[in-house]
């Protein structure tokens, strides 16, 4: 594929995006263990849900499992 199809692409992106989401989910939790604020930990922690939550929505659109999508 050329880097100007790629570029154009929806599924690059929607796998770019859903790879940055991955990694900040992953950060968030780590950073879970390393605050001592009940209050931080549960920001945090509702963090990593939405993102989880979005990762999923970026899934669905990859493999158009939703009606939506198709």
């Amino acid at each position: 594929m050329t880097e100007t199809r790629q570029m154009s692409d929806p599924r690059y992106h929607a796998a770019r995006i859903k790879e940055m989401l991955r990694e900040v989910r992953d950060r968030v939790r780590e950073d879970i263990d390393r605050v001592d604020d009940p209050r931080a930990e549960a920001l945090f922690e509702t963090t990593a849900e939405v993102l989880s939550g979005l990762e999923t929505a970026y899934d669905h659109f990859e493999r158009a499992a939703e009606e939506s999508w198709r």
